[in-house]
């Protein structure tokens, strides 16, 4: 195994289904989630559960609206999967879903910061922390992640009040990117100011916020957290070449999901995984920013044993010295024939 003592789907799986209109578990995740990603290919907003707040309980990463709670979208997380009540969003009669679904699972030992968290779920071995907490408004107020290295992306949302998302990574703004930020509800470009993150750059301890409420008013939030782990995720950023033969980009591993975001360009989100198509280029792409059908038409990218390749010179992934942003999960790590990690070249 390269680089990582574990199976990547130990962690993070893409489970795919068709609803029935009735209750049912879904199985075959691998493990019990404690952050799923659901969306609906034909319509629908996405909507965003995870195990700190409570499997009834989402929120829409198109929208801006409070948390949501429905017993009849997700029922419970399950040990290989969830239960999903009758909602049409999750379980229409015929509809096809997407679900991404990573396992975090240690709720104790969280200490240090200035803002205590109310609930949390985090694991080092995946690089992922949910956090829960109340703001108190104060700029350079900081909350510990637990994982033990510097996260390099940060998603944040208010459940309480109506606020847009806040995303924070590590490459929005090559050399100053914690000064600026993205939302993942909206296509616009990064914005500058250091009320979100405080123009402070994770530690391996703790994240900072600024005093905007959008991410720290006095209101309740979440905060999705994660930091690469070699062999297994990898956040990074690559240049557009405004080529149809695009960007090559390295991962170390086989990805089975990747998201993309241009960060100087007004364009949208774009989430692609290694089971929806199944084979390159892999032309089925969905937006989180949007509530809208699945693309399913225009090459755009090929997922390669160790990284991926942007496949066109369309804008929203190829604008020619345009940044672009991106989170990646593994289906396989790069190995070389006898079994050694293979590295960048």
């Amino acid at each position: 195994m390269a680089y990582i003592s574990f199976q990547p789907s130990d962690y993070f799986n893409t489970k795919l289904w068709t609803g029935t209109g009735s209750e049912n578990a879904q199985t075959g995740v691998g493990f019990q989630p404690d952050f799923t990603w659901i969306k609906r290919r034909e319509v629908n907003s996405h909507r965003l559960f995870d195990a700190v707040r409570g499997a009834t309980k989402f929120l829409e990463a198109d929208a801006t609206t409070i948390e949501t709670t429905d017993a009849q979208e997700l029922k419970s997380f399950d040990s290989d999967g969830f239960t999903l009540g009758t909602a049409t969003k999750v379980n229409a009669n015929g509809g096809t879903y997407a679900s991404w679904n990573w396992k975090a699972g240690t709720t104790s030992g969280l200490s240090g910061g200035t803002i205590t968290p109310t609930a949390y779920s985090f694991s080092t071995t995946a690089g992922i922390s949910i956090i829960k907490y109340t703001g108190n408004s104060t700029q350079g107020a900081t909350i510990a992640h637990g994982l033990g290295v510097a996260p390099k992306m940060i998603f944040i949302k208010s459940t309480s009040h109506a606020e847009k998302w806040v995303v924070g990574h590590n490459n929005i703004n090559p050399g100053n990117s914690w000064d600026y930020y993205l939302h993942l509800n909206e296509t616009s470009t990064a914005g500058q100011n250091n009320n979100r993150f405080g123009n402070v750059d994770p530690t391996t301890s703790v994240f900072t916020l600024g005093s905007e409420d959008q991410v720290n008013g006095n209101k309740t939030y979440i905060a999705y957290v994660f930091a690469p782990i070699k062999g297994f995720s990898a956040m990074g950023a690559y240049t557009g070449t405004g080529s149809a033969d695009g960007a090559y980009v390295y991962t170390g591993f086989k990805p089975a999901f990747v998201l993309i975001k241009s960060s100087s360009t007004a364009m949208y989100w774009h989430i692609f995984d290694n089971k929806r198509l199944g084979y390159n280029p892999y032309n089925y792409r969905l937006n989180p920013n949007a509530s809208e059908a699945e693309t399913t038409t225009t090459n755009h990218v090929d997922l390669l044993s160790n990284g991926f390749k942007i496949k066109t010179d369309q804008q929203q992934f190829g604008t020619n010295g345009a940044n672009y942003i991106y989170m990646a999960f593994a289906a396989e790590p790069l190995v070389s024939s006898n079994n050694i990690p293979a590295t960048a070249i």
